[in-house]
């Protein structure tokens, strides 16, 4: 069931602009069509990393902008986001992708564009949320439940064998160290800081302007407008009015 919710997520659906959204399978009559990808789920380098039902790779979007270009029918792509996140490469990678297209790219976030979602949604061409949509999240998360006082209780005791003195850094069954805490908070604010520049990169911000809303936290729609990090408040008709623009 796993690997039939996955396929699921990544149809590809070739509609007309007129249509957008009334048909059920695939067609391209040449007529301003666009390809529409759902960006749903953890966004992942590969599938296997956890347990989830949703995964969406880089490779997975490449193939399909790659189709999408390729074809001479389709004049714009639609990606319609549904992400908590991901890991910060994967997500980079699928963000550049949608910037460095061929094709115009418009944005549609619907209950949540967050973390690397949101990063994915920051490179497209014009980006649309809900009022009410869950956008941001522009931080970097490290965190993990330590259990060494569990174990001790359990009578269990982990036995330390590293070569390297931050081989086992993180690891949930003993204490961190505090030195071992600022390596690992120094890799987080570099991360974050990147982050930072891509977004105001890909949205043509102030880079400080992005710094006031980079805390971590997500904010609904409405209040992502007035910061500047979508371009326009609505759903799908609002998607297909900015197409047209886009298509004139």
């Amino acid at each position: 069931m796993k690997a039939v919710v996955i396929v699921l997520t990544v149809v590809v659906v070739f509609v007309s602009l007129s249509a957008l959204y009334e048909v059920e399978s695939g067609i391209s009559d040449g007529m301003c069509n666009v390809a529409v990808l759902p960006v749903e789920g953890s966004i992942l380098p590969f599938y296997g990393i956890g347990d989830f039902e949703l995964v969406v790779t880089p490779e997975i979007v490449e193939t399909f902008m790659d189709t999408a270009e390729e074809d001479e029918n389709i004049k714009a792509v639609l990606v319609e986001i549904n992400s908590p996140g991901g890991t910060p490469v994967a997500s980079q990678r699928i963000a550049d992708r949608f910037k460095n297209s061929a094709l115009p790219v418009v944005g549609l976030i619907g209950d949540v564009g967050a973390s690397g979602g949101y990063m994915v949604a920051a490179a497209t061409d014009y980006l649309i949320a809900s009022p009410m949509s869950s956008v941001g999240s522009i931080g970097v998360n490290m965190s993990y439940v330590e259990e060494s006082e569990k174990n001790e209780e359990e009578g269990l005791t982990y036995v330390q064998l590293i070569a390297g003195k931050f081989k086992d850094v993180g690891s949930p069954d003993r204490a961190i160290s505090e030195e071992e805490k600022a390596l690992l908070q120094a890799d987080l604010d570099i991360v974050h800081n990147i982050f930072i520049d891509l977004v105001a990169g890909y949205r043509n911000m102030e880079r400080e302007a992005v710094v006031l809303v980079a805390d971590g936290s997500t904010m609904l729609g409405v209040t992502a407008e007035k910061a500047g990090l979508v371009d326009g408040l609505g759903g799908r008709n609002e998607a297909k009015a900015a197409l047209a623009t886009i298509l004139e």
